[in-house]
């Protein structure tokens, strides 16, 4: 499949980097279909975005009518061969950005997809980035089981069909997985060979490329966010605090678990941690909780290490990236402080 480019950090362009076994998956997909909607999580920056659009243009290379849809960027494009279809999504997307109702274009892609498929038995995919931000989180099980119908029961017969859809959530991964409506695939951030290469497509100076590793753990979000500071990391650390909300007062209710968590995040797993912090540490994107076996079948792409303390990262439990891990040390280091 041809590689799209990617913008890795503001006015850095560069070829879709590695991910050559994500690229095989897609391959298996348009092969054989989805049999559920494949939700995809991990951490934020680490690729999901990036990933889904080289599926969407892979897919179309594939002979698929495809429908992208990444609402919180207001981004949406209709492959389709069907030209009124195309047509008549395209001005549905002008309406509803106008009017500023992105979500609703999550919802019509149902109809959409019946349209396509009532020209013509076809090969059809719907790709979807962080629908569930723009319809709500309350009702990402309910979207997801419009995918799993639009699978099953489709009023007009397809070819094939693929969906995939990506989230950060870890709140909207525990909804969905509370019912058997599809298959939750977790991707992790880059592994170390192929983020070499993308560190290598940055200009100007930078620090050695271990130090970037340490700092990002693989992430490519945050490599762009080290290259944009100037690789000042303190900044960084300094800015996801902020984003985060990690107040003095939430450190310090934490305090105890919190300490124990940066040197090991196992703890939250199996410390006896309580539920009520787990949850706002997955609500603030801060861990990815409950990893699933290390077996590469259950991932898309690469799998992390089993364990690696240095990345904060557990058999169980992870930061996100170090940056991350890093950015609760210095919160609980200012609130021990003041």
């Amino acid at each position: 499949m041809k590689r799209i480019k990617v913008e890795i950090a503001p006015g850095v362009e560069t070829e879709f980097v590695d991910r050559n076994r994500a690229m095989a998956q897609v391959e298996e997909w348009a092969e054989r279909g989805t049999r559920f909607p494949v939700v995809i999580f991990g951490p934020e920056g680490c690729g999901k975005t990036a990933f889904l659009r080289q599926a969407a243009s892979g897919l179309r290379e594939l002979g698929y009518d495809v429908f992208y849809l990444h609402p919180v960027d207001r981004v949406f494009a209709a492959e389709v061969s069907p030209p009124d279809v195309k047509k008549a999504f395209l001005e549905f997307v002008e309406r509803a950005v106008a009017e500023d109702a992105v979500g609703r274009v999550a919802w019509a892609v149902f109809d959409f997809v019946r349209k396509v498929l009532k020209t013509r038995k076809t090969r059809i995919a719907i790709v979807a980035d962080d629908v569930f931000q723009a319809i709500g989180l309350d009702k990402a099980a309910a979207y997801v089981k419009g995918l799993l119908n639009t699978i099953e029961h489709p009023v007009y017969d397809y070819e094939n069909i693929v969906v995939l859809v990506a989230t950060s959530e870890g709140v909207s991964r525990r909804e969905i997985g509370r019912h058997l409506w599809a298959e939750l695939r977790p991707m992790w951030n880059m592994p170390k060979e192929g983020f070499q290469q993308l560190y290598e497509k940055l200009p100007g100076p930078k620090p050695p490329f271990e130090e970037a590793w340490r700092w990002t753990g693989g992430n490519p979000r945050m490599l762009g966010r080290l290259h944009t500071a100037g690789w000042a990391a303190e900044r960084v650390v300094g800015d996801v605090l902020r984003e985060k909300r990690l107040t003095a007062e939430f450190v310090l209710r934490w305090g105890k678990w919190l300490e124990e968590a940066v040197e090991d995040p196992e703890v939250l797993w199996a410390g006896g941690a309580p539920e009520e912090l787990v949850k706002e540490l997955e609500a603030r994107n801060l861990i990815v909780y409950n990893m699933y076996d290390r077996d590469p079948y259950f991932w898309i792409d690469a799998p992390p290490p089993e364990k690696d303390p240095e990345l904060g990262i557990g058999k169980n439990v992870a930061w996100q990236t170090p940056i991350h891990r890093e950015a609760v040390r210095r919160a609980l280091r200012d609130a021990a402080s003041s």
